[in-house]
C-alpha cells in the first residue's frame, strides 16, 4: 500500500488532524439537528459559526480576544524568564535547592485560584493582577520539570567532562544545559496550557472583558453558542501555541548536541 505522506510528517498530521476535527463536527452537528442532543446544552457548530461571525463582523469579539492574549503573553513570557533559570540554579547547586525548595513547594501546593482575591487586593482589576495569575499557574509547571532535567544529567557524562579538566562551569554550559533542552521544551509545553487556565480563571472571577469574562457573561444568560464560541476559541489559541512550541522544539533539537 503506497502512503500519501512520509510517515510522522507535518503533512500527515495535519492532514489527519484536518479529518479528525471535520468528523468531530460533523457528528456533533448531526447528534444536534437528529436530537439526540439539545440544543440548549451544547449549541451546535452551525448556530456557533453564525455567532462568531455575527461578534467578529461588529468588533464585539475583538477587544477580548485581544485583551486574554496580552494577559497570556505577558504572563506566560515572565514565567519562562523566570522559571527555566532558576530552576537551572536549582537543580545544579544543592544549597540553593535546600534553600528554596520547602517556600516553592509550599506555594506550588497552594491552589492559585485562592490567591486571586489576594492578588486583586494588592493588584487591581487591570492586567497586573491577570499577570500575576497566569505568571503563578506556568511558573511552577516550568520550574519543576527544569529542575527535573538538571537533575538527570547521567552522572557519568558530569565526570568525563571534568576528568578533561572541565571546570564546574563548563560541565554546566556544555552537559547539563543541553541535556536539560528536553524538559525546558516539555515544562513549555505544559506551562503554556496552565497559563491559558490562568486566563479563564482570573477572569471568569475578577475582570469586565477577556474571553473568560465572556463566557461568563453570556453563560449568566443561557447564551450557549456563545459559552461554546469562547471556549472553542480558547481550544484554538491554545493549539496555535501549541504549533509555535513544536517549532521551537524543532529548532532546539536541531541544536541540541548528542551526548554519547
Amino acid at each position: 500500500m503506497t502512503r500519501l505522506f512520509p510517515p510522522y510528517s507535518t503533512a500527515e498530521r495535519l492532514f489527519y488532524g484536518v479529518i479528525g476535527f471535520v468528523a468531530v463536527i460533523g457528528v456533533w452537528e448531526a447528534a444536534v439537528q437528529s436530537g439526540l442532543l439539545a440544543k440548549a446544552l451544547l449549541s451546535y457548530p452551525s448556530r456557533i459559526w453564525t455567532v462568531a461571525l455575527l461578534d467578529f463582523g461588529s468588533g464585539a469579539m475583538w477587544p477580548h480576544v485581544w485583551t486574554s492574549f496580552e494577559e497570556f503573553a505577558y504572563g506566560f513570557v515572565v514565567s519562562l524568564v523566570i522559571g527555566i533559570p532558576l530552576g537551572l540554579l536549582i537543580g545544579w547547586f544543592p544549597r540553593l535547592d535546600h534553600l528554596l525548595s520547602a517556600l516553592l513547594a509550599g506555594l506550588n501546593a497552594t491552589p492559585n485560584v485562592a490567591l486571586i482575591p489576594l492578588i486583586v487586593v494588592i493588584a487591581g482589576l487591570g492586567l497586573q493582577s491577570k499577570v500575576i495569575v497566569v505568571f503563578l499557574s506556568a511558573f511552577f509547571a516550568i520550574l519543576v520539570t527544569t529542575y527535573t532535567g538538571v537533575r538527570s544529567v547521567a552522572r557519568r557524562h558530569l565526570e568525563i567532562t571534568r576528568s578533561f579538566g572541565g571546570s564546574r562551569w563548563l560541565a554546566f554550559r556544555t552537559v547539563a544545559i543541553p541535556s536539560t533542552v528536553p524538559f525546558m521544551i516539555s515544562g513549555t509545553r505544559v506551562g503554556a496550557g496552565r497559563a491559558l487556565v490562568g486566563v479563564v480563571s482570573a477572569e471568569i472571577l475578577a475582570a469586565n472583558t477577556g474571553l473568560g469574562f465572556y463566557i461568563s457573561l453570556y453563560g449568566t444568560f443561557l447564551d450557549t453558542p456563545r459559552v461554546m464560541l469562547g471556549i472553542l476559541l480558547f481550544g484554538v489559541i491554545g493549539l496555535l501555541i501549541g504549533e509555535v512550541i513544536r517549532l521551537l522544539e524543532r529548532r532546539f533539537d536541531a541544536w541540541r548536541p548528542s551526548i554519547h
